[in-house]
């Protein structure tokens, strides 16, 4: 339960009042105190009517969005019970755990705590104990019904767990919904829960989140620490934004206030359409602090329309490696613009290597939408039809290149990492080979270190230290990585290698190709 504090008068430092200017009629703060008889420009304390009449247009596009998205957005409580453990039966308290004498004395007074906190240490038994193996894990979130037969739109991390699932609706109305009626792509962060209720429901019309635009005015719905019915309205501040919160990110970004239990809520348009559904938030506080992200509604409309059917995601993929551009690595393949997603490897026999994409490739565009980033890359053409040709357009060596290429569907486990490495750099090999400027020693890549390595059929030379502070340590270079190309050339041996090295200029910056068990990615060696 939250606490909830008024502001009192006496602790205002400076009221204002706003009042008409006659000069164009414009507006002018004045503290409050100060008369405004001292200022020429405050004869006409009315808002002149053309102002008024724009605010209230506006109040009334707020006012409509919330008429027609409120009856439709829904509480959920997921109460999830742990997993007793077996006690320890030499101590008569098994799994119960004592506070120490005197902790409720030492709590902070008089502070703020965080709701969750505060609720904590309000709910402890007499006498300062409590059981870890007997406490239940409870969250509350936001959800928006979408069909009139109970279907709920709202996020993975709302119902995950397995837990008992209950929503409450608009009109005070709860239903438990079945374990079987709760279905969840944790790749996206979105759910769907369907509930029996008796008749059909209000429910919110879907829009289209592709029209958004920086700036549109937006509502968040919910319920933010469990505060019923809330309504907040900001702007769209950006939109394709990879925060790096789910493996396919491509989030709305806005400044409508977002707080704990608006997650799975609607963002809804000055239509009443719902537009995403609110996610998370940056914030250092654990608060709202401007910046809120909100899954695109078409997202969630491709996802929940593949779990109601299969009770799963079938995605697309391409079998390449990716990875972002910086300034080091545009300036190396010849980009002006910091946009796409560089091809770091193309997988043996997979949808990209039929299409002929090959490393250093730069994906700018897929079936004509312009990618900005490789979660970008990776979300839309996840959402491709599995089966469909779509065309493709990469930069090589500076140069547009079009390709069509013929999705398939994203094998089980994809993109899961390898586990193995090798126990010690002294299994890499002796025969080093010192880069004083570079900072790293590389040795022969034999069969037997690649398979430790995760990485069998790979070659090139691999890395077995690295100096302290040195261009390769900066670089984020390590022991086991595994370097397979420098500038443009693929690299077999220690000598291809020092080869192509010795004669690289460290001002314009030595490009390195690296494989580990993780992927392929491509890093810069520049003098500072």
């Amino acid at each position: 339960m939250s606490t909830l504090y008024r502001s009192r008068t006496s602790r205002i430092a400076a009221a204002v009042l706003l009042i008409a200017s006659l000069a164009g009629g414009g507006y002018l703060l004045v503290p409050a105190g100060v008369s405004t008889a001292q200022s020429p420009a405050a004869t006409n304390t009315a808002p002149p009517a053309e102002a008024l009449n724009q605010a209230n247009t506006l109040s009334d596009a707020f006012r409509f969005s919330a008429d027609h998205a409120l009856p439709a957005v829904v509480a959920i409580r997921n109460e999830v019970q742990p997993k007793l453990a077996k006690t320890d039966q030499r101590s008569p308290r098994g799994s119960r755990q004592q506070l120490p004498k005197g902790f409720g004395d030492q709590l902070p007074r008089g502070l703020d705590l965080d709701p969750l906190l505060k609720r904590f240490f309000e709910e402890l038994p007499e006498g300062g104990s409590f059981d870890t193996q007997q406490m239940p894990r409870k969250s509350a979130g936001s959800g928006v019904i979408i069909d009139p037969s109970g279907i709920i739109l709202t996020n993975n991390h709302v119902v995950a767990g397995g837990g008992k699932v209950t929503v409450r609706l608009h009109d005070g109305r709860e239903y438990t919904a079945a374990k079987g009626d709760i279905m969840t792509d944790p790749n996206t962060d979105i759910a769907v829960v369907k509930i029996k209720a008796n008749g059909a429901l209000p429910y919110a019309k879907l829009g289209n989140s592709d029209q958004l635009r920086i700036g549109d005015w937006v509502l968040a719905v919910g319920q933010p620490f469990e505060l019923e019915n809330t309504v907040t309205a900001g702007i769209v501040s950006a939109t394709g934004r990879s925060v790096g919160i789910t493996k396919y990110d491509e989030f709305i970004q806005t400044d409508a206030a977002i707080n704990p239990g608006n997650s799975g809520g609607p963002l809804v348009n000055l239509k009443g359409e719902v537009v995403g559904i609110n996610t998370a938030i940056s914030s250092s506080s654990g608060g709202f602090q401007g910046i809120g992200f909100a899954i695109p509604v078409n997202v969630a409309k491709w996802v929940s329309s593949q779990l109601l059917k299969d009770g799963k995601v079938h995605r697309a993929y391409l079998g390449v490696g990716i990875q972002p551009i910086n300034e080091d690595l545009a300036q190396q393949l010849g980009m002006s613009a910091l946009r796409g997603a560089v091809v770091t490897e193309v997988r043996p026999n997979s949808p990209a290597a039929k299409a002929g994409l090959q490393p250093q490739d730069v994906i700018v565009e897929f079936n004509g939408t312009p990618i900005y980033s490789p979660g970008n890359l990776s979300a839309v053409a996840g959402r491709a039809p599995i089966g469909s040709t779509e065309p493709i357009v990469v930069l090589r060596d500076g140069k547009r290149v079009e390709l069509k290429v013929t999705v398939q569907e994203q094998p089980a486990n994809y993109g899961e990492r390898a586990t193995k490495s090798a126990e010690s750099s002294d299994e890499l090999g002796p025969d080093n080979r010192n880069y004083d400027k570079l900072g790293l020693q590389v040795g022969p890549l034999h069969d037997d270190v690649a398979r430790q390595l995760g990485i069998s059929g790979t070659s090139g030379v691999v890395i077995t230290a690295v100096e302290d502070g040195s261009l390769a340590d900066k670089a984020g270079l390590a022991p086991s990585m595994v370097i397979t190309q420098v500038g443009r050339k693929a690299v077999k041996s220690v000598a291809e290698f020092e080869s192509e090295a010795k004669h690289a200029s460290l001002d314009k910056g030595l490009l390195l190709l690296v494989r580990s068990a993780e992927g392929s990615r491509f890093v810069v060696l520049k003098s500072e």
